[in-house]
């Protein structure tokens, strides 16, 4: 299983599921990050976190902890 934290710069991968329950869940998929849309890498934070990306046309900064939720293909 691969997720969004796995995923390097520069790569577009595309969302398989997302794990995570309630609340919780309910907060990535406010952001747009829902099955079957595409996600480009732009850059990571020289620790890590948090991860910027790109999707719907837009940009986001998202955790590592909640990327660790959005697995990936």
């Amino acid at each position: 299983m691969k997720t969004l934290k796995d995923a390097k710069i520069g790569q577009t991968v595309k969302v398989v599921k997302l794990h995570g329950v309630g609340a919780l869940k309910r907060r990535i998929m406010d952001m747009g990050i829902t099955k079957g849309v595409e996600i480009y890498i732009r850059k990571v934070a020289p620790l890590g976190d948090p991860i910027e990306i790109n999707l719907r046309g837009y940009e986001l900064s998202l955790r590592k902890a909640d990327a660790e939720m959005v697995e990936v293909e």
